[in-house]
Formats: structure tokens, C-alpha cells, sequence
């Protein structure tokens, strides 16, 4: 039996098109294990009471990650959701000339990392390097802790 692939929910409160394709193969080239993921794109202020209620940081901000505190633990389990602001997306592709969708696939790649276990605020640059990485291998813009170093 072949390898099914994880399967991506998104809801997409935007009028941002996404193509469903390039999040999956972002997710065959990530994740490492068959894990189920949920997308939600939105905007500022929907993002913003999201880091408002979750992280204390009453901001907008590009991406959230959710992780499932046990998706280690069980196999089959989701690894978890993802949040990205459209608007976010699309001022950050504008200003540096690139794709909005090259940016979502970017912010994706990021909040996939975290939903890993990854955290380039404690890791000592190991995050940096595999997103730098995974941004190489599918040919998209620098990431966004590079563009953030």
C-alpha cells in the first residue's frame, strides 16, 4: 500500500487563492509522518484576537502555530493548525516583490516547522538552516527567519 499523504483541511476566510497542491507538497517534502494539518487563512484583526488569546500578545502577527500537546504520543494523531493573515501575506509579498502566493508557501513552511517542534527564538539557528533548507529544495524567496536575521 502506497503512501496516502496527510491530509490538509484549510478554511479560507480570504479571497487569497491557494493551490492545495503546493501546501501538500510542502507537507511531503516537511513532515516526516502521515499527520493531518488544519489551515485557516484570515485576517488582521481575526489573527490579531487569536496572539491575543492564546500568547498574551494583543498584535497582529503573519503566522500561528497550534500544536497537539500529544501528537508525538499517538500515532495517527493531527499535528495540529496553522493560522496565517492574508493581509500579512500580501503586504509582506508586495513589499518584497515576490508571489502572494509564494508568501503563504513560505509562512506555511514556518508554521509547519513550529507545529514540529521547532523554535528558532531557542534553538540556536537549527530551525533557520532547515527552513533555509526546505525553501532551497521548492525554490520559493528567502525564508522568513533569513529575511528577519
Amino acid at each position: 500500500m502506497g503512501k496516502i499523504g496527510p491530509m490538509l483541511s484549510i478554511e479560507n476566510e480570504s479571497g487569497l487563492n491557494l493551490d492545495p497542491g503546493v501546501l501538500e507538497k510542502i507537507i511531503d517534502t516537511v513532515v516526516e509522518m502521515e499527520r493531518d494539518i488544519d489551515l485557516l487563512i484570515c485576517d488582521n484583526e481575526k489573527i490579531r484576537e487569536l496572539n491575543a488569546k492564546y500568547r498574551g500578545k494583543d498584535s497582529i502577527t503573519d503566522v500561528l502555530s497550534f500544536p497537539l500537546d500529544e501528537a508525538d504520543l499517538l500515532p495517527g494523531m493531527p499535528l495540529g493548525s496553522i493560522v496565517i493573515s492574508a493581509e500579512m501575506a500580501a503586504e509582506k509579498a508586495d513589499e518584497l516583490g515576490h508571489r502572494v502566493e509564494e508568501e503563504l508557501s513560505l509562512l506555511f513552511i514556518h508554521g509547519l516547522l513550529h507545529l514540529m517542534g521547532y523554535d528558532h527564538e531557542t534553538d540556536g539557528g537549527e530551525m533557520r538552516e532547515i527552513e533555509r533548507d526546505i525553501v532551497r529544495k521548492l525554490s520559493l524567496p528567502e525564508s522568513l527567519i533569513v529575511r528577519n536575521e
